[in-house]
């Protein structure tokens, strides 16, 4: 469903985090937040697989800033489909599951900063030796695309690898990331595209079905979304500057794409 630079750029792991203050950031004298996301979009939102809480980086960086800004965060689950739709509309004022800043979704409502960087990659079956780049996935007919409508992993195969034709056949839409992951374990499809953290997770998840290949296609900034007009924006954004100032957004990326495990 991605300018700082690489995700190769972060932090060094002996980064201290420190702690947590709201000075010079604005007061929201105990404001409850509604937050939404998916959890389905490994690492940046996900349920535990034991306790079913939802986890991962977006949590995190939104339940931070609720706490620098002095609010409380109420948490909503809503599908991809309608979700910028929903904030847009009021129904929640933020809004993350892994949501590329484009010109086209700014048009629609309000983002935050970026508060990271991702490159995305082909993620294929172990055993696939076509894929080795952009150029050889387009200029083999055969090969087919696995990927939810809407997502950034669906308009980087249309417009970064195929044609730039949204009906294109070769593109397979599935309701889910996972379901279209699954499809290229079952060889219906040949490739998804998926950010370094999520095909790591299911290349560890399942050893010896899946592999990443190529260089990076793409690298895409994601931000939090917000209703437009929404007073949370310049919030928002002065905690986020904070977060990155004194490396807690550095410690928590390093944690949930290099170090966590599930375990």
């Amino acid at each position: 469903m991605f300018k700082t630079s690489s995700l190769l750029a972060l932090a060094a792991a002996a980064l201290i985090s420190l702690p947590a203050s709201a000075q010079d950031l604005p007061d929201l004298a105990g404001r409850t937040i509604q937050a939404v996301t998916e959890n389905a979009y490994y690492p940046l939102n996900f349920a535990d697989a034991k306790t079913g809480e939802g986890i991962g980086l977006e949590y995190d960086v939104i339940n931070e800033i609720a706490k620098r800004l002095n609010a409380k965060v109420e948490w909503n689950l809503v599908a991809w489909d309608v979700m910028i739709e929903s904030v847009r509309t009021g129904q929640f004022d933020v809004g993350a599951d892994g949501i590329t800043i484009t010109a086209e979704r700014d048009e629609q409502i309000d983002f935050t900063k970026p508060f990271i960087t991702v490159e995305q990659y082909f993620l294929v079956r172990a055993d696939e030796e076509r894929i080795t780049s952009k150029e050889s996935f387009a200029g083999d007919p055969n090969l087919l695309f696995g990927a939810q409508a809407g997502t950034s992993s669906f308009y980087t195969a249309i417009y970064d690898v195929l044609d730039g034709d949204e009906a294109n056949p070769r593109v397979k839409v599935f309701d889910s990331f996972g379901a279209a992951v699954q499809a290229v374990k079952a060889g219906d499809v040949d490739a998804v595209i998926a950010d370094q953290a999520a095909s790591a997770g299911y290349i560890g998840a399942d050893p010896g079905a899946f592999k990443q290949v190529g260089e990076a296609i793409k690298a895409d900034p994601l931000g939090l979304i917000l209703t437009p007009g929404s007073d949370l924006v310049e919030p928002f954004n002065a905690a986020l500057d904070q977060l990155k100032a004194d490396g807690w957004l550095d410690e928590r990326i390093n944690y949930w794409f290099f170090e966590y495990s599930g375990e």
